[in-house]
């Protein structure tokens, strides 16, 4: 018996993907556009300013503050693959992205997702080392095993996105439509004329092991619990330094969750509304909310930004007074 072949009299090689998550009327677009020129600078100022802050401080230079760096880091990385395209979109009639731009957007954003896990992971074993094995903590967390640390943050998601998208790219298409306000593999698999049984496990295959990182912190914050409830100083240690971190896991968790789910198995029941938001979700409350909470939570660079804003606020006053 001979195999199934689809017809293929429409398929052609694709050039361009057509955006049709961004379906707005231009009032509306209009108003989007200004919150996000809005939101996109709040974004890039307060990560840079945490990062600068760790950089300029040498008594930061340790390992809680470089992954915290990291996770700002990851931030700017992973907003500059979505915002510059969505406010050019805002502002076009035309909602298209050609096909390599697709492929590079869909590296860069979830490659930060991933990279996010990655570093609240490496972030769970310092806080667990630090609370539950203070004694061992700076023979284990040596400048090398920072080192080590930071290379699995990225590594493992870069290399998981690089193939991804080489899989992907490797498919014959039979449609240019994503349903989305930005590329996502998996819309991108959707389109394929063929089955894409080697795209679907190995996207299987990393939704499975980072969803194993989050049980791992998961874990870890039960026996830091454990640990945290004997002492009143531990128990103000917990909450200075690890309810920004559960904060920021269970954000990103729930968001690429549904973002994951809704792609897979959503029905069209949703609003278009619903669906944007929350696929911007992730985009939006992490790259705000951590450098934020732990910006406000972590005592030492609580006041290091309190001593930058009054020394500036000190020069700008002599400044003034000068020119008068």
């Amino acid at each position: 018996m001979q195999p199934y072949i689809p017809m293929m009299e429409n398929v052609s090689r694709v050039s361009v993907f057509k955006l049709s998550g961004l379906n707005f009327t231009s009032e509306y677009r209009y108003i989007l556009f200004s919150l996000t020129l809005l939101c996109y600078p709040v974004i890039l100022i307060i990560n840079i300013t945490v990062i600068y802050v760790i950089v300029m401080d040498k008594h930061l230079y340790k390992p809680m503050y470089i992954f915290l760096s990291n996770l700002c880091i990851n931030a700017l990385y992973g907003t500059l693959g979505f915002y510059p395209k969505f406010l050019s979109d805002l502002l076009s009639e035309h909602h298209v992205i050609s096909y390599l731009g697709c492929l590079v957007q869909v590296f860069v954003i979830y490659s930060s997702a991933l990279c996010e896990f990655s570093t609240l992971t490496v972030m769970a074993v310092d806080r667990y080392l630090a609370i539950c094995r203070p004694l061992e903590y700076h023979s284990i967390m040596t400048n090398n095993t920072v080192i080590k640390c930071m290379v699995f943050s990225w590594f493992s998601p870069l290399l998981s996105m690089l193939v991804i998208v080489v899989l992907s790219s490797t498919l014959t298409l039979c449609g240019s439509n994503i349903e989305k306000l930005y590329c996502e593999n998996w819309s991108i698999v959707k389109l394929s004329c063929y089955p894409t049984t080697v795209n679907n496990v190995f996207g299987y295959i990393v939704i499975i092991v980072y969803f194993i990182h989050s049980l791992f912190i998961m874990c870890s914050y039960i026996k830091l619990v454990r640990a945290c409830i004997k002492s009143k100083e531990e128990r103000k240690r917990f909450m200075q330094t690890c309810m920004p971190h559960l904060l920021s896991l269970l954000n990103v968790t729930l968001a690429l969750l549904f973002d994951v789910m809704f792609t897979r198995y959503g029905t069209r029941n949703f609003s278009q509304d619903l669906q944007n938001f929350l696929a911007m979700e992730f985009l939006i409350i992490p790259p705000i909310l951590n450098p934020l909470i732990y910006g406000l939570k972590l005592t030492k660079i609580r006041n290091q930004l309190l001593q930058i804003y009054q020394k500036n606020a000190i020069r700008a006053v002599s400044e003034l007074d000068r020119q008068i």
